[in-house]
């Protein structure tokens, strides 16, 4: 794992909780999280976390997934479910496509693999407090015909009903959304939605679009909200209303 840092890491100081197991692995990532200015409370179990938690104001969670006394994504469904919109990163050697769909489905915001580089989990850890920055300055909620899209709450209220999204369509609905009729290929949301641009995880831009979009197409009215432009990327279409 590569550990080297760059003059340009600082990040106005967060409370980071990371819960991790893996001792050695754990010292090398308080001590990049330290060395870009944040704060670090370390726990090892599911338990410890739940009581941090409670016990602290937390801006930011990493947790392997596979913990001593159980699987991290309870705890992620856990906090999702209370309404807890707090960023979180799963680090995990579970690499398999369902594996990683599991872990966002449950409300992660990133999945990272182990092994993985520092330079990498420094750069989505900057990703993740850059997009929970720019939220708390977002308006109050976007409007279309029969929808609306609450950047307080992150619900999407589609036609009356409230659609479940993930964190992570949230804000990429939320971002084509903010650019209706504007088209963006997979490395331009890479870049505004993830937050980082590497050409290799494109495939992820795709397969939160087809999710999203599996979401959307259960209603006719909301099913051709995010469209494809073939050869170029994506566009978001409001509806218009019916005659």
């Amino acid at each position: 794992m590569n550990g080297a840092s760059t003059s340009n890491d600082h990040i106005a100081n967060k409370q980071i909780l990371l819960v991790e197991s893996e001792q050695d692995l754990a010292k090398l990532v308080m001590l990049n999280l330290k060395s870009m200015n944040h704060d670090v409370i370390h726990c090892t179990t599911l338990q410890q976390a739940q009581q941090c938690l409670r016990n602290s104001k937390i801006d930011l969670i990493l947790m392997d997934r596979m913990l001593p006394d159980g699987d991290a994504i309870t705890l992620c469904q856990q906090f999702r479910d209370a309404g807890n919109q707090l960023p979180c990163m799963m680090l995990s050697t579970k690499n398999s496509e369902a594996d990683i769909v599991l872990g966002l489905e449950s409300g992660a915001d990133d999945y990272l693999v182990k092994p993985f580089s520092l330079l990498e989990l420094r750069a989505r850890v900057k990703a993740l407090i850059r997009r929970s920055n720019l939220a708390e300055k977002q308006e109050h909620a976007l409007k279309f015909e029969g929808i609306t899209i609450d950047c307080n709450t992150r619900e999407v209220i589609a036609f009356n009903e409230v659609l479940e999204l993930t964190a992570r369509e949230f804000d990429l609905l939320l971002y084509l959304a903010q650019h209706p009729k504007q088209v963006f290929s997979r490395m331009q949301l890479l870049e505004a939605v993830w937050g980082y641009s590497y050409s290799g995880y494109e495939h992820t831009v795709n397969s939160h679009v087809n999710r999203l979009r599996s979401k959307l197409s259960r209603n006719d009215r909301t099913s051709k909200l995010v469209k494809t432009v073939w050869g170029v990327g994506y566009k978001f279409t409001p509806p218009v209303a019916q005659a």
